[in-house]
């Protein structure tokens, strides 16, 4: 079986609290499920990959996607939910847009790892999972993304993100 790995995209507070700059309320609602994933995977010995947005104040993202500022190095909206604190061992890996991979060591750290297989979880179904998720499967590994995992701005944008990894990418919804 190829060696597999837990990614848990952007469970920081600007995404996660309420009011946050960023607020996506449905993660509250993942977060159980993420911690049920992470506990499995700690236990069974695969990496847990935290993969987290780390902007610059003045990072030219906010105007060019029209977000508001957020996961500003430094701050506590870019440290993740406390509910799902990276531990010892545990992998962080910073991005500064929407792909896991873009920019980041990401791809480096999987191959010295060995890891042929990536279980996604996190936030935005639609926007940072999906285009890691893209990014991974044109890299050639296999994705599986599990669907009470993730969340999306809307339950529309979650849908169609899932949908579209499923049926254009090839990517596993579980």
């Amino acid at each position: 079986m190829a060696k597999e790995a837990l990614l848990v995209i952007d469970m920081l507070n600007d995404f996660v609290l309420e009011g946050a700059a960023l607020e996506v309320p449905d993660t509250r609602k993942v977060i159980p499920v993420i911690k049920r994933e992470v506990e499995r995977a700690r236990a069974e010995g695969k990496p847990v990959i935290y993969i987290c947005d780390s902007h610059e104040p003045d990072d030219k993202e906010f105007k060019r996607f029209g977000w508001p500022p957020h996961a500003v190095k430094g701050t506590e909206g870019a440290r993740v939910v406390k509910e799902l604190e990276p531990q010892k061992g545990d992998i962080i890996i910073e991005k500064t847009t929407y792909s896991g991979f873009y920019n980041t060591k990401l791809e480096e750290t999987l191959k010295n790892l060995g890891v042929e297989s990536l279980r996604l979880t996190g936030c935005v179904t639609h926007i940072c999972v999906m285009f890691t998720a893209s990014d991974a499967v044109l890299r050639g590994y296999d994705v599986t993304v599990v669907k009470d995992g993730v969340a999306g701005l809307s339950p529309e944008d979650h849908e169609a993100g899932l949908r579209i990894m499923k049926n254009v990418m090839g990517v596993k919804i579980e």
